[in-house]
């Protein structure tokens, strides 16, 4: 449900936009509100998830994702859609770690463990492309509003699924909340996050954008200082210090800024240069959903129990950077099935070696108590890799199609060509990003089959 949000509302906002009558300046703060509010929140919700009990962090989370997305379908203004939106960001980020949570904690088979991390890592990869065709759907036979009321159905079925079929856990974490980590750590992702949306919608050089970032640093410093001194830390360094679960959030990270490459420039270019539907925009995407879910299981069910991460992650990167590549042929007359069907395939055959084994990875052998916050470091990761490939990505685009166009007339023709350079353009970044992060996983991660824990408790189902 928080995975679909991304982008099934994304691909509504144009129709909520004429129906609730606010700008295209207004219109970024849709997406601008659930991001801060996810992005700030993900470590607290972490933690309260350690507090509380995964299962009571996870009724409560959908409880309120469904209420706020309800309030947000009857919007009747502006204001109430961002207000909506923030909220939904907030119980999305107490949801997001318990899930993963429940997860780490409750497969502690490898066998299991591979199987279940490799179903979450294939719904996290692909939520994207199955958002973009729901929401198409959605739109265009019904109403925005269902893009919104569509997670009500979602969130009934986890709560009866949950209170039917999961215990109901104690929370494992009894140490006093750490307030000073709290605010900083809140008010320095918080930062981080603005600033790279801002980025986005105005420049890097704009002085709110160098404020936000600047700002981010300094607090994200005293964050990890007073981790450092304090008695009982809101993210113990500990989780940190293992260089496979570090190289993990990296792949997270870098997946995160990567991806957004593809579903947000190669979604211009089938809508607005060949002209598809929305329908047919989210339908396009599906092989690599197909290619994503083949690898996701056999990546975590037979390779990561007997390679480990180190060969595999990187070499996903490899593969998605070289479908990217293939992807910057793409001309104003390019064929689905010959020009984008096949690097999409490729793409979700790379993107399954990546999620699945890096979502298992950074929550392996993570103690009992630290699953919470551990989980949502990797929320975090994700989400700050989004926010750095949206603002990065853009910028990068808008460049190139400038100067695509220095010394051209602005005809039809030549604007077109410019838009289709600066969609080919931000795949090229972009496999440049995952090239990155191949080197950088490859260096972090440890040679070798994963050692798995045999003192973790176990909070199982029935």
């Amino acid at each position: 449900m928080v995975i679909l949000d991304g982008t099934i509302v994304n691909i509504a906002l144009p129709t909520a936009q004429h129906a609730l009558a606010f700008s295209n300046s207004d219109r970024q703060w849709i997406v601008t509100g659930y991001s801060l509010a996810f992005g700030s929140l993900l470590l607290l919700g972490g933690r309260i998830s350690d507090y509380i009990g995964r299962r009571n962090a996870l009724v409560i989370g959908l409880i309120g994702f469904a209420g706020a997305s309800a309030f947000g379908a009857a919007a009747m203004n502006f204001t109430m859609l961002v207000v909506a939106r923030t909220i939904q960001g907030a119980f999305g980020a107490l949801l997001a770690p318990a899930v993963l949570a429940l997860l780490t904690t409750t497969f502690n088979d490898p066998a299991e463990r591979g199987r279940a991390f490799g179903i979450y890592g294939a719904v996290a990869g692909a939520g994207g492309a199955i958002g973009l065709l729901l929401g198409g759907v959605l739109t265009s036979f019904a109403s925005w509003r269902w893009t919104l009321l569509v997670n009500l159905f979602f969130a009934a079925i986890g709560v009866a699924g949950a209170l039917v079929l999961m215990y109901n856990d104690r929370g494992v974490d009894r140490d006093p909340l750490d307030w000073p980590g709290v605010l900083t750590g809140t008010a320095g992702l918080f930062a981080l996050v603005y600033g790279f949306s801002h980025a986005d919608t105005t420049s890097w050089t704009d002085v709110y954008t160098i404020a936000s970032l600047g700002l981010a640093v300094v607090l994200l410093a005293a964050f990890v200082t007073i981790q450092r001194r304090t008695r009982f830390p809101l993210l113990p360094l500990r989780v940190l210090m293992d260089r496979n679960r570090g190289g993990a959030l990296v792949a997270m990270l870098v997946a995160g800024s990567g991806m957004f490459g593809v579903f947000l420039f190669l979604t211009y270019y089938l809508q607005v240069t060949l002209g598809y539907s929305a329908v047919m925009t989210g339908a396009a995407f599906l092989p690599m959903v197909v290619g994503l879910t083949i690898t996701a299981q056999l990546s975590n069910i037979s390779l990561l129990p007997k390679f480990g991460p180190r060969p595999l992650i990187p070499f996903g990167m490899l593969v998605a950077a070289g479908s990217l590549i293939w992807l910057t042929r793409l001309g104003l007359h390019s064929s689905y099935l010959t020009d984008i069907l096949p690097p999409l395939l490729v793409l979700g055959l790379g993107v399954g070696f990546i999620f699945a084994p890096a979502f298992n990875t950074a929550t392996l052998g993570v103690a009992n108590h630290d699953a919470g916050v551990a989980s949502a470091l990797v929320n975090t990761s994700q989400q700050i890799g989004g926010s750095i490939g949206t603002a990065l990505l853009n910028t990068l685009a808008g460049a190139a199609a400038t100067s695509y166009l220095v010394g051209k007339a602005p005809t039809a023709l030549n604007v077109e060509l410019a838009s289709v350079h600066s969609y080919t353009s931000a795949f090229t970044y972009s496999s440049w990003i995952f090239i990155g992060g191949a080197v950088l996983t490859g260096a972090l991660l440890r040679s070798g089959a994963p050692q798995h824990s045999k003192g973790e408790v176990r909070v199982s189902a029935h």
